[in-house]
């Protein structure tokens, strides 16, 4: 049996945070619904296929089509509201485990510059003798006269 990518109780939860489906078409194709999208946005995301390389079988459109509503859901706000929904329920079941978790400090100002660098010793060859320049030759002469 195959497993269910969006379960009946998440897509509850997700439904409202979505914007409305667009009403059908009288000519062209008709609009793939929200779930259809969403479903086929995770599958993409979760198994790591290209784009183009989404199942038809599964009912969510072509692959362009779940790529626009995932860049249109982005640039709406959508993806935001739903990480905060899930963290939301996930505190209040108490299911996060927060032994794990780890704070990026990158955008945190370094007050006094932080720990000053030492100079960085070469380690790369020197540059060589060469016997064919006049003037190295003429300071390291290799015959004897």
């Amino acid at each position: 049996m195959a497993r269910v990518i969006l379960p009946d109780d998440l897509w509850e939860c997700l439904k409202p945070l979505l914007p409305p489906d667009k009403p059908p078409r009288s000519n062209g194709r008709p609009a793939v619904p929200n779930r259809n999208a969403l479903t086929g946005i995770l599958f993409v995301l979760r198994t790591g296929i290209a784009w183009e390389d989404l199942p038809q079988e599964m009912g969510c459109g072509s692959g362009m089509t779940c790529w626009r509503r995932l860049s249109a859901w982005q640039q709406s706000g959508v993806w935001a509201r739903i990480h905060e929904t899930l963290l939301a329920r996930l505190r209040q079941a108490n299911a996060i485990d927060w032994s794990r978790a780890v704070v990026d400090s990158s955008p945190v100002r370094a007050v006094f510059g932080g720990k000053k660098r030492g100079l960085t010793r070469r380690i790369g060859a020197k540059r060589g003798l060469s016997i064919m320049c006049s003037a190295t030759a003429m300071e390291y002469p290799f015959r004897s006269s």
